[in-house]
Parts: C-alpha cells; sequence; structure tokens
C-alpha cells in the first residue's frame, strides 16, 4: 500500500496504522508477520514495532504463540460506538422491524463507501435459517441489491469512474462487465428498486431499495428471500413493502 509522501513522521506512522487495521479488517482470521508484511509492504522492523504497539493498546490480538496476529477488541467498541450514534440507524430501527414482520424475510441496511456497501443492521429472518449477522460486513456494490439501488441513484458517468471495467464475481451470477451493469442502473432507476438473483450468495434473492434523504443516496434497504421459497406472490408483497419501507424512511430522516 502507498503512504502519501506529504506530511512528517507522525502522519505517516498514523496512514500506516489506518492502514493496517484496514487490513485485518478485511482478512478475518490469524495472520502471520510475513502474510501481513507482504500484504502491506512495510519493513519487517517498523511493522513488527507497530503490530506490538497495537497489541498493547488492544487493537490487534495475537495467537497462543504470540506469532501470528488479527483484530482486537478495540475494533469492536468503535464500530458498535459508529452504529450506535448513528442517526440512520437509529430513526431506521422502527421501519427495519415493521418491514421484518410483514415480510417475514431477512432485513438490511447497508451504506455505500466506495465500492463496497457496509451493512449498519440486520433483522434475521423468522424463518429457520444458519443464524448469521452482517452487521459491520462490506460486500461489492455491483453484486448486491444494495449497492445497485445506491449506484443506481449515481450519473453513469460517476459509476465508470468508481468501478473498474472488469467487475470481481462472487458467483456464476455476478455481472462482470461494468456496462452491463450500468445499462441495468438505467432499470433500477425506472422501477425503483434493485434486485440480485443469485449474484452475491448461490440460492438467495434480494430486493433493495435506497432511501432518499440525500442525492446521491448513501443508504439503502433490502429483503433477502431464498430462492426455493420466492414465488411471484411472495415477490409481489416485498416489493410493496419495501416501498412503503421507503416511505417511511424519507419521512424519518428528513432532518438529517
Amino acid at each position: 500500500m502507498a503512504v502519501p509522501e506529504t506530511g512528517g513522521a507522525q502522519v505517516k506512522s498514523a496512514v500506516r496504522t489506518v492502514e493496517l487495521l484496514e487490513y485485518f479488517a478485511g482478512q478475518p482470521g490469524m495472520h502471520s508477520l510475513a502474510d501481513v508484511q507482504a500484504a502491506v509492504g512495510y519493513p519487517k522492523s517498523s511493522l513488527y514495532m507497530l503490530l506490538r504497539t497495537l497489541v498493547d493498546l488492544g487493537w490487534v490480538e495475537t495467537d497462543a504463540t504470540g506469532t501470528r496476529y488479527g483484530i482486537g477488541v478495540r475494533a469492536l467498541l468503535v464500530g458498535t460506538s459508529y452504529i450506535d450514534g448513528d442517526e440512520v440507524v437509529a430513526a431506521a430501527r422502527p421501519t427495519l422491524d415493521r418491514l421484518s414482520d410483514d415480510t417475514s424475510e431477512t432485513i438490511h441496511l447497508a451504506r455505500l463507501d466506495g465500492t463496497n456497501v457496509v451493512y449498519l443492521a440486520t433483522r434475521q429472518s423468522q424463518h429457520y435459517l444458519r443464524p448469521f449477522t452482517r452487521v459491520g460486513r462490506r460486500l461489492p456494490a455491483h453484486s448486491t441489491s444494495l449497492g445497485k439501488a445506491l449506484l443506481a441513484t449515481y450519473p453513469d458517468d460517476q459509476v465508470r469512474a468508481l468501478l473498474p471495467e472488469k467487475l470481481e464475481p462472487l458467483t456464476e451470477h455476478t455481472v462482470t462487465d461494468r456496462e452491463r451493469l450500468i445499462g441495468e442502473l438505467a432499470v433500477i432507476r425506472e422501477r425503483g428498486y434493485a434486485i440480485d438473483r443469485e449474484e452475491n450468495t448461490l440460492g438467495l434473492t434480494c430486493f433493495g431499495i435506497a432511501i432518499p434523504y440525500r442525492r446521491p443516496a448513501r443508504d439503502a434497504i433490502s429483503c433477502s428471500v431464498p430462492v426455493a421459497r420466492l414465488r411471484p406472490g411472495h415477490e409481489q408483497l416485498i416489493r410493496e413493502a419495501l416501498f412503503d419501507a421507503r416511505d417511511r424512511l424519507a419521512l424519518a430522516t428528513r432532518h438529517l
């Protein structure tokens, strides 16, 4: 990772610290010093000292051998503080609860961050599924209904500037051609919501809609349904519930 040339040693150290924490956040699990160095490109001696400092402060943890490193509990506390203090998350809670009750499916609230969406809140499906949470998780915007709903609020030239020509496939159904995706964004603008049909997770269809409290939109909500349970009548119910939720959130966030 390149470190900006401007500024003194203190700024360079701060940049390296943030880049290191972002590496661990994006690479779950424990990693050797050699693996971390290969990823970030810092000199081994300074990387080791930085890791030890972050371990002492609780931002990074080590395994029993003291030779492998991963994200620490301090990062969780800061992330939780961000979500707890976010006005959109607070304003959205009643609507997310109602949308979950209306659809009986998994509901997500997420925010666009560069070329990714970051999950801020989740309501789990009322059907029996393997329990999981996506709060804090990052996924490529082009492969999710949430991300596509948000990208559709940007002009095409801005989408081209943001996304590479070749997009990363997450499944065999992921749209990997930028121009094809831009064509789909035009359809999303027309109908008002986005769909990902097994583009992010096999066996799962997701419907997403942007929250219009700012333009281009920053946040969106989605409803995820297993393909095996999705029927035309259920799909229509989900679309209507999402439009209703969008209108409620537009009112709840109008002051933000």
